[in-house]
């Protein structure tokens, strides 16, 4: 029986590092308008589409821009009426590009992002403890690329991912009256994103881009157990003394298709919309190779493979923008985006929910800098929590808001 506690609780951990949310704060201006793609006014278009930067109206442009991210879960037993509150800090996503044209029908770039990540917290000794108290997940994208002008209307870019990432996660082991730490600082992998960018009338700019999954290789990875009676815990599960255990696993993060339309309805107003495809469904199932300890649930005693039953899903964004001024810009956009698990496969370490977000911002152009902020206000449908595999069964509400600042230089 503690076997079995144990390897539910381990798989736990590693499945919201795989499953771990797709974070869309890659843009101030994008996000002020529904976080929507096909916008070749600097590079910050780089990380939608590298096909974008062909159209943008400068030979050199460089952006830089940072968000924060505020969220709260409520997890509620029905049986008990017991409510639990998440205490999580302020996300800070950070992303920056520069687009080059060292010849007409050639550009050159490059993007740094941070499209996956988040922590929650949960306090110690809530009653789903031994599925996460704390989890924080990051990664870090970058993406060299070059874009190709094959005509006036038509452009062609592709980029390389180089993605680094790494989690560290607790979560109680009340069995041994322990907790144990997943951790992993160094988990490593590559991807590659291409996209077409049209602009076949000057009032209508038309982005497709795909980006692929990215397989996070974790090679050395360390699971730590502290508990009262250490000595024991360390020979029944095969452990050095200092309490660890080593493990292998790929974390697989999510590919992306994308649509992307804006319109310029007059000179000062334009409309934009995109559609998101998003690839979860190949999450069917993770597996863990510990180095000693005997957790699995394998023929191999050290080897964990638990599902996922992630389903892909779809996010559908409209935003727009109105030139007050040359120099002052305004924007609004709302977007709807769908959660990749049914209740039935809720987990507690990357909750996920159906939700609604409102946006805006203003964008100001000084010369040749730009200055934009925006803010967003999500309205996440709640969940009837009754994942069976986990033996979690309750009501799951959130709330959060996003704000950012972002730069930008057009030089010439």
């Amino acid at each position: 029986m503690k076997k079995i506690l144990i390897s539910t609780a381990l798989l736990a951990g590693v499945l919201s590092y795989a499953g771990g949310f797709r974070v869309s704060l890659q843009g101030v201006k994008q996000l002020a308008m529904a976080h929507t793609s096909a916008h070749a006014d600097d590079a910050s278009v780089a990380f939608f589409n590298p096909a974008g930067m062909s159209f943008i109206p400068s030979k050199l442009s460089i952006v830089a821009g940072g968000f924060g991210a505020s969220n709260k879960v409520t997890f509620q037993n029905l049986n008990t009426l017991q409510s639990t509150e998440t205490d999580n800090p302020l996300g800070t996503p950070i992303y920056a590009a520069i687009a080059y044209k060292p010849i007409d029908k050639l550009s050159i770039g490059f993007s740094f992002s941070t499209p996956f990540g988040s922590t929650i917290q949960y306090p110690y000794d809530w009653e789903g403890r031994e599925m996460v108290q704390k989890l924080e997940l990051k990664s870090y994208y970058f993406q060299p690329m070059v874009s190709v002008k094959m005509a006036d209307w038509l452009s062609f870019g592709a980029s390389y991912i180089y993605a680094r990432g790494s989690v560290n996660w607790d979560k109680a082991v009340t069995q041994f009256g322990g907790t144990v730490n997943i951790n992993d600082e160094k988990a490593s992998g590559h991807g590659y994103g291409f996209g077409f960018y049209f602009r076949p009338d000057p009032k209508l700019d038309v982005s497709i881009a795909y980006r692929s999954p990215v397989d996070m290789k974790a090679k050395k990875g360390t699971a730590t157990f502290v508990a009262p009676a250490q000595t024991t815990v360390n020979t029944l599960l095969g452990l050095n003394a200092a309490g660890q255990d080593g493990f292998t696993a790929t974390l697989p993060l999510v590919e992306e298709y994308t649509i992307g339309l804006t319109y310029r309805v007059t000179p000062k107003w334009l409309i934009s919309a995109d559609f998101n495809y998003h690839g979860w469904e190949r999450y069917s199932k993770l597996t863990l190779d510990f180095a000693n300890a005997p957790i699995g649930n394998q023929t191999d005693p050290t080897i964990l493979v638990a599902p996922k039953n992630f389903r892909n899903s779809k996010t559908v964004r409209l935003g727009t923008q109105y030139a007050f001024t040359n120099m002052i810009y305004g924007r609004l956009g709302a977007y709807y985006d769908e959660s990749p698990y049914s209740d039935d496969n809720f987990i507690p370490e990357t909750p996920s929910f159906d939700s609604f977000v409102l946006t805006g911002g203003l964008g100001f152009k000084l010369n040749k800098f730009g200055v934009d902020v925006a803010g967003g206000y999500a309205m996440p449908q709640s969940r009837d929590v009754k994942n069976n595999y986990l033996g979690f069964y309750g009501q799951a509400k959130a709330k959060a808001f996003y704000f950012g600042l972002g730069l930008s230089y057009n030089a010439f």
